[in-house]
């Protein structure tokens, strides 16, 4: 019979090393408009999902996408000066 034994590095994988850093909690700060108006988005889009979408559904889904747009656009723009080199 073979013993099952735990690997111990995989159960106590996280260690302090492991967690977010200041500047990737600051990227995640800064994008955070963007994921509000990405949940704002796919919750528009979940209520459409079990039945024949309204009008009023339409707008709202349509609303959501433009202002998921929006949040990405001005990301974008915040972040294109940071950029080395910048974009253009």
């Amino acid at each position: 019979m073979k013993d099952i034994v735990t690997v111990q590095d995989a159960v106590t994988a996280f260690a302090d090393f492991m967690e977010p850093t200041a500047a990737e909690l600051d990227a995640i700060e800064l994008e955070m408009p963007v994921i509000l108006a990405d949940v704002d988005l796919l919750d528009a889009q979940i209520i459409t999902l079990d039945r024949t979408p309204t009008e009023l559904d339409a707008r709202r889904v349509r609303r959501a996408r433009r202002r998921a747009l929006a949040a990405r656009v001005a990301l974008l723009n915040r972040t294109a000066g940071a950029v080395p080199g910048g974009a253009a």
